[in-house]
Order: structure tokens, then C-alpha cells, then sequence
């Protein structure tokens, strides 16, 4: 039998849809087996002294599943082994706490930790289980990045409102007979913009699997005009790029992707002299209520976590494997970064179609 009795949950990264179902479901599933259940705030902060540890009740974690964001809070950077100090001078250092850490866990008594998060997150997870702490992962990211899960909570929110966005530009493009190009998160992958683009019948995606030529894209505009349609719909991830060039980066320091969709429709005005407007959803794919789907994943993966923690399946990811939820390696869950298939059936379905991917 299980000598668990006191669990840690913790949220870390970028926000995503969900998050607050996991939690619930994690708790409420240690309760149901007579073990206490702690939230770590702002991901490791609340163990190393910068933020609280709170007890995760059956009244804490009550009509929380439909919530966006996470009660637990979440930060960017919280990297135990790489932990920002301020300096004197108003510079950032980094220090590795890890050990601090670690001795935090066992001064708590905490038997085991679940890490809510996404590549980022889940690499400093197995950072730390390699290290001896009792970690079981669960995948978080809107850009379905995280290798051996077939999907992540939260992305398929973010393709519902990256869909919608697409839809509600149809009119009005087709009405100004002009270009509209959504930009979509997703960094380095083209999850969403495909998902979203097919979905929302786009005449071009661009992804960054698919380097795209200029020059293509401008002839998809052109054709469209002589078949008699006036206007044009794409969309682009933001960490797509054209051949032989590289990303956009908003802030090319810190690595942030973004503005791509302004680069394109100076491009594509200039080319074509079609009036050509960009809008960026940015984090508004984050923000908001999971729809069902990302709620019951989110729930199972929840339930599924604390289920390996009972089973002594540690230094594991939980994953969705249709039908069912599995556990899967840590150190396969962030070997590599999941990325478009270039010949998966839904590139062929896009292609099939008529869309473009400017290649």
C-alpha cells in the first residue's frame, strides 16, 4: 500500500486554460484517499520562502473547474536552478536553490509533488526528480508541443478562439475586399495555426515546419483575384518563417516571438497593392474558460497524476494516449519538441482543400 499522505501541486510557465480543473481534480482525488493536499504558490516561490504554501480543501478547490488562469498563480521565472536575484546595482543574477528546495520539500513533509506545466516546467520537473524528488508531470502548454501526449489542455481552447478570431474576419475581409492576417501563438510549432486555419477555412497557413516564400504567398493573393475573390484570409504562427530567413522576434534578447503578421502585410500590400490589415490575438488565446474537451482532459490528467503518485509511478508524465491516459517518462516527455508532421493527414487535408503554405 501507498505511504502517501501529504501531497504538493504547483503551477509554472505560461498560463493555459485548464489549469484550475487539474488542480481540483488532483486535490479532490488525494482527499478522496484520506492524504492532505498543499498548492505551492508561483510555481517553486511559495518553497523557497517568496510566496505561501496553502492547503487545498474540498472548500478551496470548490467551482474552480471552469475558471481560466490558476489559483496557484504561475510564473516564467521560477527555475530553482536558475533562480533571479536582484543585485545592488539593479541587475539580475542567477544562484541555484535547488537544494534549498529540496530540503523545503522534505522540511514540509511532503511525499510527492505534482508539476503542472509545459516544456519549460516540465524540464526543471525532471531536473528535480533526477535529483530525488517524488515528481509526477502533467502537460500544460496552448502550443501542444510536449512530446508523447497526443494533445495538452488548453490548446484546444486557444484554436476555439484563434477559430473564431478567423471567422469573424471573414466578413469583414471579403466586405472591404482586403487581406487579414491573424497571428496565432505557438512558438516554434504551427499547432495552432494549422488546427485553427483548416478549421476556419483560411486560404494560407503559415507554419514554421513549412518555410515560407514571399512570393508564393503573394500568388495565392493574386489568384484568388482572378477567380473573382476579392479578399484573402491567413493566418500565421508567430514563429513562422520565410526560406533561407528566420522568426520575428518582438524582443530578440529574451527569445519573444511576435510581429509577423505586421512584416507580411507590409510585404504582401507592397506586392500586390491589396489593402492588407494584421491583427495579433496574442494572449487572449490564454485567457478565458477551457472549453469541455480541454476541461475533461485537464480532469483526467488530474485524477491520473495522483493515481501514479498511489502506484509509485514517479518521475513520470501523465499523457493522453487515446483511449486512455498513461504515464510515460519524464525524460521522454521533454527528449524533444513536438512539432507539425509535414505529411500528417491534416497538412494533406489543407492541401487537399486549396490553402496555402506559401511553399
Amino acid at each position: 500500500m501507498s505511504t502517501t499522505r501529504k501531497i504538493a501541486i504547483n503551477t509554472g510557465g505560461g498560463d493555459a486554460p485548464g489549469l484550475n480543473a487539474v488542480i481540483r481534480a488532483a486535490a479532490l482525488s488525494a482527499i478522496n484517499r484520506g492524504w492532505e493536499a498543499y498548492g505551492i504558490h508561483r510555481a517553486y516561490a511559495g518553497l523557497l520562502g517568496e510566496d505561501e504554501i496553502v492547503p487545498l480543501t474540498r472548500d478551496a478547490v470548490r467551482g474552480i473547474t471552469h475558471l481560466g488562469g490558476t489559483i496557484l498563480g504561475t510564473t516564467t521565472h521560477g527555475n530553482p536552478f536558475a533562480w533571479p536575484v536582484k543585485q545592488p546595482d539593479g541587475t539580475t543574477r542567477r544562484v541555484d536553490r535547488s537544494d534549498e528546495l529540496m530540503a523545503a520539500f522534505q522540511r514540509h513533509g511532503f511525499d510527492a509533488l505534482i508539476a503542472i506545466g509545459g516544456d519549460g516546467s516540465l524540464r526543471i520537473a525532471n531536473e528535480l526528480s533526477q535529483k530525488g524528488m517524488p515528481i509526477v508531470g502533467v502537460p500544460k502548454t496552448i502550443d501542444n508541443d510536449i512530446e508523447g501526449t497526443q494533445l495538452t489542455f488548453g490548446f484546444l481552447t486557444a484554436v476555439y478562439v484563434a477559430t473564431d478570431a478567423i471567422d469573424r474576419l471573414h466578413s469583414t475581409a471579403q466586405a472591404h475586399e482586403r487581406v487579414m492576417i491573424v497571428e496565432v501563438m505557438g512558438r516554434d510549432t504551427g499547432w495552432i495555426a494549422l488546427f485553427s486555419g483548416v478549421a476556419g477555412t483560411a486560404d494560407v497557413i503559415l507554419i514554421p515546419e513549412i518555410p515560407y516564400r514571399i512570393e508564393r504567398v503573394c500568388e495565392k493573393v493574386m489568384e484568388r483575384e482572378r477567380m473573382g475573390r476579392h479578399f484573402t484570409i491567413m493566418v500565421a504562427a508567430e514563429g513562422a518563417y520565410p526560406v533561407g530567413g528566420e522568426p520575428v522576434y518582438e524582443d530578440r534578447e529574451k527569445r519573444r516571438l511576435g510581429g509577423i503578421c505586421e512584416v507580411l502585410a507590409q510585404q504582401i500590400s507592397e506586392t500586390t497593392g491589396k489593402e492588407t490589415r494584421a491583427l495579433a490575438l496574442r494572449h487572449l488565446q490564454r485567457g478565458g474558460s477551457p472549453i469541455s474537451y480541454d476541461r475533461l482532459i485537464a480532469l483526467r490528467f488530474g485524477a491520473a497524476a495522483v493515481e501514479c503518485v498511489a502506484k509509485g509511478e514517479l518521475g513520470c508524465m501523465v499523457a493522453l494516449d487515446p483511449p486512455d491516459v498513461r504515464a510515460i517518462p519524464l525524460a521522454e516527455a521533454v527528449s524533444r519538441q513536438k512539432r507539425v508532421p509535414v505529411d500528417g493527414d491534416v497538412v494533406a487535408t489543407a492541401r487537399a482543400l486549396g490553402m496555402s503554405f506559401g511553399d
